[in-house]
């Protein structure tokens, strides 16, 4: 036998083996999300007013064309939570100052302790299936 043949590898026609298959990659519409699921993430997204309004934002984004009731509770979530946490931001950002700094260090408190408590209980309503709106919710993005 020479050199060439023991070193000679067969191509994969050759072993009687199938060639690899092309990758076709994911489709590009996401699933629409079942009745559980659009109202997990509905609650989610009212939930996640305790972190301020990323959680709603991403949530909106993401799961706004796959779901109706996620979609409708995601955007009254993200306009509950934007204002106060661009005001909760800025009065933290007050509360550095010296002398009055603590007053508005309390009123920051004051400004988490309310989103948090009203987030809370609307994630718990539309747990239950019943869309939930806002008292006070500007209602900002249509």
């Amino acid at each position: 036998m020479s050199n060439t043949r023991q070193n000679h590898q067969p191509r994969p026609e050759e072993r009687g083996g199938a060639q690899r298959p092309v990758y076709q990659g994911a489709p590009a519409n996401a699933l629409p999300l079942t009745a559980s699921e659009d109202r997990q993430w509905a609650t989610l997204a009212h939930f996640g007013g305790i972190l301020a309004f990323v959680p709603s934002l991403i949530i909106y984004l993401v799961f706004r064309d796959r779901g109706p009731f996620t979609a409708q509770e995601s955007k009254e979530a993200l306009n509950f939570t934007l204002p106060p946490s661009i005001a909760a931001l800025t009065v933290w950002a007050l509360s550095f100052i010296p002398e009055i700094g603590g007053f508005f260090a309390v009123l920051n408190a004051m400004i988490w302790v309310y989103v948090a408590v009203s987030s809370v209980i609307a994630g718990i309503e539309c747990n239950r299936g019943r869309p939930y709106r806002y008292p006070l919710n500007l209602r900002r993005i249509q």
